[in-house]
């Protein structure tokens, strides 16, 4: 397609074009810009997102970025969920609910890095919209700030920054209660678990996901899709949290419940961005076994997957079960499969890869053990994560 004929259906410029291409209008474009581009060409929103070159290794999120996140955490006025002083009218709800998908939307695409840009504003808009409607439009509003700080505990969790994530999670669950939405209070009470089990609270996040399913379930069965499924990841994150622990009587149970929740909604789902269904659960059963270090059944597990379904996952679930079977191949012996799992993953995914601390620790310990004929195409993986062998 000509720039021409790509401006014309844009309604734009063939100069318009150019100066979007070469960076030099819009370098994080805006979502309508985005959706429209999507739209003219005949692509999932998600496949423009996500049909990057591969990300070297200077481009991932960096300690400035996560900084900036932190920042905006740290302002007054999104403490104490006052309004600041600014004359800026607090954004429409409408607005900031594509901005909050559009977060979401390039998370579940692993295009993680651009949103170290991203969520600082968003959370200041939507704290601001919080603050400032009224009625319905107030409660909408803590719906998406609830939502917005569920982003930024997932997008902490992908660099390590265990404390941020907490904090994020934490406020997110206070924004969700004033949003007086069960499905809402269910997502943050997912995402609070998630960051306790990785800040060394795995007791207490299990318990706590356990309560939260429990005064939430009625509710929650009866909303659809968006209920069922944010009710199932609570059992999720509750089996995460008991395979942290090693508690291996604990975790089965669990998962079982989740899968129940799953067969009561019938089909892979990605609702409230949870890729939440059957497939799901079963990369999870599959993670759980990885903590607990049963490599065994982690790879028995993942070849009951059929293929078509665990590739119909969003790319970041996809690549983040490759990384947990490649660690389960590990953990059995088989080094040059979990290599060979790897570059699968980061083909699918290389922010999940290159720049995860979980992922990099894998290489290493690959590294360490040897990994034979593998080996030479491990040292490019490191090089390319890089780490230094």
């Amino acid at each position: 397609m000509t720039q021409s004929d790509f401006g014309a259906l844009m309604g734009q410029s063939r100069r318009w074009v150019q100066a979007l291409e070469g960076g030099q209008r819009q370098s994080d474009p805006r979502l309508s810009v985005l959706e429209g581009a999507a739209r003219v060409l005949s692509v999932r929103l998600e496949e423009l997102l996500s049909d990057e070159p591969v990300a070297a290794a200077g481009e991932c999120m960096d300690a400035a970025e996560l900084s900036a996140i932190r920042s905006s955490l740290q302002r007054h006025d999104v403490i104490t969920g006052t309004c600041d002083e600014t004359t800026v009218e607090p954004l429409a709800v409408e607005a900031l609910r594509r901005n909050v998908e559009y977060g979401w939307t390039a998370f579940q695409a692993s295009h993680f890095a651009s949103l170290g840009r991203v969520v600082p504003g968003l959370l200041v808009d939507a704290n601001r919209a919080a603050a400032r409607h009224e009625g319905d439009a107030r409660l909408a509003s803590f719906r998406l700030l609830s939502m917005s700080l569920q982003l930024v505990e997932a997008v902490a969790i992908k660099f390590g920054d265990t404390g941020l994530a907490f904090t994020a999670a934490d406020r997110s669950v206070a924004a969700a209660e004033r949003s007086q939405d069960p499905v809402t209070m269910a997502a943050a009470a997912r995402h609070l678990a998630d960051a306790m089990t990785h800040h060394g609270q795995a007791r207490a996040a299990q318990e706590f996901a356990v309560a939260a399913a429990g005064r939430l379930e009625e509710d929650l069965v009866s909303r659809g899709a968006d209920g069922l499924s944010v009710l199932g990841m609570l059992y999720l994150k509750a089996a995460m949290a008991s395979a942290a622990l090693e508690d291996h009587a604990s975790a089965p149970p669990l998962l079982d419940q989740a899968d129940h929740h799953a067969g009561q909604l019938g089909v892979d789902d990605n609702a409230m961005w949870t890729a939440y269904g059957p497939t799901n659960v079963a990369v999870h059963r599959v993670a759980a076994h990885v903590r607990l270090c049963e490599g065994v059944e982690a790879i028995a597990a993942a070849e009951g997957i059929p293929a078509g379904h665990r590739d119909a996952l969003p790319r970041e679930r996809r690549a983040h079960h490759l990384v947990d079977l490649a660690r389960g191949y590990t953990q059995v012996g088989h080094r040059e499969r979990a290599v060979d799992t790897l570059l699968e993953a980061e083909a699918t995914s290389a922010e999940e890869v290159r720049c995860r601390p979980r992922s990099h620790q894998l290489v290493e310990d690959l590294g360490r053990l040897g990994a034979g004929r593998a080996d030479s195409r491990l040292q490019a993986l490191a090089d390319r994560c890089g780490l230094h062998r």
